[in-house]
């Protein structure tokens, strides 16, 4: 199996009781420099704890299961599948911190379609983990690629980091392109074809 896919089961449970991580959100409110004890923070460790499990639900999923079921009837569609400007919100893991943006995805059918909502459903469950943008890229790929089988994938993402847009450097401006592309996707006249269109 790709590396790159993790299963469900390879990611392990952490071993930390919701008190545990909400008295380390009280530390972090302490190093600060702020008294957690004040009426305005004395539930932020609460919400934290409760807003990270969103943030982060990704490792609680499995993209075969996403992917599992599919339709075969298609009328003799033979061109690929696109998905444009799907929300990308995750977090890097180097500062915790966002990254915003948008997600590119096409396939090109080899028998059997999915319902469009589950291509944006696998984004999440790779965006909702501590990532770098150029693994998740690659994640989402292969992942339609293991599971739905298909001739190709295209996967291209633009997005704002803020551990450089509101700290370090601080260039607001500044987005990051990754894409990968598989199969079909390779040939020229498709991968032109697919820019051509997520550009429009």
């Amino acid at each position: 199996m790709d590396a790159s896919v993790p299963k469900k089961s390879s990611v392990k449970k952490p071993d930390v009781t919701l008190e545990e991580a909400m008295k380390a959100v009280e530390t972090l409110i302490k190093w600060a420099g702020d008294d957690p004890q004040r009426e305005g923070l004395i539930d932020t460790p609460k919400r934290v704890v409760k807003a990270y499990s969103e943030f982060f639900s990704g490792y609680k999923e499995d993209p075969r299961e996403i992917l599992s079921k599919t339709f075969d009837d298609v009328q003799g569609y033979n061109d690929f599948v696109l998905l444009k400007d799907i929300d990308l919100n995750s977090h890097c893991e180097h500062h915790m911190v966002p990254i915003i943006g948008k997600v590119h995805i096409a396939y090109l059918p080899n028998k059997n379609v999915v319902g469009i909502s589950k291509i944006a459903r696998v984004v999440d469950i790779f965006a909702k983990r501590l990532q770098t943008q150029e693994t998740m890229t690659k994640q989402i790929a292969d992942s339609i690629q293991k599971y739905l089988k298909p001739k190709g994938v295209a996967v291209y993402i633009e997005a704002f980091h803020q551990c450089m847009t509101t700290r370090g450097v601080n260039k607001p401006n500044v987005s990051t392109t990754t894409c990968t592309l598989t199969g079909s996707f390779k040939k020229r006249e498709l991968e032109e074809k697919f820019y051509l269109l997520i550009k429009k």
